[in-house]
């Protein structure tokens, strides 16, 4: 009922099969509802006068109701693919255990839920544009100097070019 049979039945069984044997114990349980005893109770007039060919005709409703159920609920699962789905739920389940974050839950209000979502990302995103702009901070700051520096040399220079100017002249 899994599929693969191999990591879902170690690690136990999988939702399909969980469902498959759900279904299978209702049927017992119906069959045991709908005991032979019960049947012949209700139509006590028949049995006393065929007691076989009410056997028979009891375990024909009892085949027949037990294959019309397994049928509708076959169709059910083929209609709501609902193997591919137990099986995408065991792989979110078991994915979600590996997560260290607890998984998120709506509360009803809209206005909570995003916030809850988005506060966290937000504070991260802000610490993350903080650190870019010390960074960028930082090195404004090495430039400005290494331009200070600069126009420093320069007006160096421009002196020494006219004290040299001036003796040559």
């Amino acid at each position: 009922a899994s599929g693969d049979g191999g990591p879902a039945l170690a690690a136990g069984p999988g939702r399909a099969q969980v469902f498959t044997t759900v279904v299978d114990t209702f049927l017992e349980k119906l069959v045991a509802a709908g005991s032979y005893q019960r049947f012949v109770s209700c139509y006590r007039c028949f049995y006393k006068l065929q007691p076989q060919l009410t056997k028979s005709i009891y375990d024909q409703f009892i085949s027949q109701l037990q294959s019309s159920i397994k049928e509708e609920i076959q169709e059910v699962k083929n209609e709501g693919n609902l193997e591919g789905l137990f099986s995408s739920l065991d792989k979110i389940v078991k994915e979600a255990k590996d997560r260290e974050e607890p998984a998120w839950r709506p509360s009803g209000i809209p206005e909570e839920d995003i916030r809850s979502t988005m506060v966290p990302y937000l504070l991260k995103h802000r610490s993350h544009l903080r650190r870019a702009l010390r960074e960028k901070e930082e090195e404004n700051r090495k430039v400005a100097e290494s331009v200070l520096m600069g126009r420093d040399r320069i007006a160096e220079l421009q002196q020494l070019i006219q004290a040299r100017q001036q003796v040559w002249q």
